[in-house]
């Protein structure tokens, strides 16, 4: 698997700031279309403040391009399928012990993000933000134990088990009892 780490995460960063310039839109106008101070957008271009998937996401959509382009600089290459073996996914580092693998990261113009999470049991729990985007999310266990925080509801989530939901509801997973993993997808 290809993961992006702190250098690559600062490419992302100018990646990030050159979108935004290149389409003539201004640091405080794209900090209030994400609905964040522009502090901490400033922080994401500067790569002091680590971006949010969910924040990745509505710029992309804000900026109408593919969510491959701005973490990898590259366009994604197929239009009919897309095979992506065990282990060469496209990982994004984002938090410690939160990691993402796209895993049709070459398909052009997708619809929906599938993506392999890989979450580190922590006892403190330090992810207890949580998170809004738009779309739908699906949510499927491959290993171990998730707990699923809706609101203000907590979903325990086994190997098997998935859930569909409205991700405008905050939501976050953590692992329990070890580490997990599981499937998204997310449609937008």
């Amino acid at each position: 698997m290809v993961i992006i780490m702190a250098n690559e995460a600062n490419e992302v960063a100018e990646r990030l700031r050159g979108l935004r310039e290149s389409c003539d839109t201004t640091a405080a106008e794209l900090a209030a279309r994400l609905s964040i101070p522009v502090e901490t957008y400033l922080g994401y271009e500067d790569g002091s403040v680590d971006i949010p998937i969910s924040a990745l996401y509505k710029v992309v959509g804000i900026f109408n391009v593919d969510l491959t382009e701005l973490l990898t600089g590259n366009s994604p290459k197929l239009d009919t399928y897309c095979v992506v073996r065990d282990g060469q996914g496209i990982g994004v580092d984002r938090y410690p012990g939160y990691q993402f693998t796209s895993v049709a990261f070459n398909f052009q113009h997708r619809k929906m993000e599938p993506l392999i999470v890989t979450l580190d049991f922590d006892a403190d729990d330090p992810h207890k933000k949580l998170v809004t985007h738009t779309g739908q999310e699906f949510n499927y266990v491959i290993d171990g134990t998730v707990r699923l925080t809706l609101g203000t509801k907590d979903i325990l989530l086994r190997r098997g088990d998935c859930c569909y939901f409205d991700p405008m509801i905050p939501h976050g997973q953590h692992a329990v009892e070890g580490s997990a993993r599981f499937l998204t997808v997310i449609l937008e």
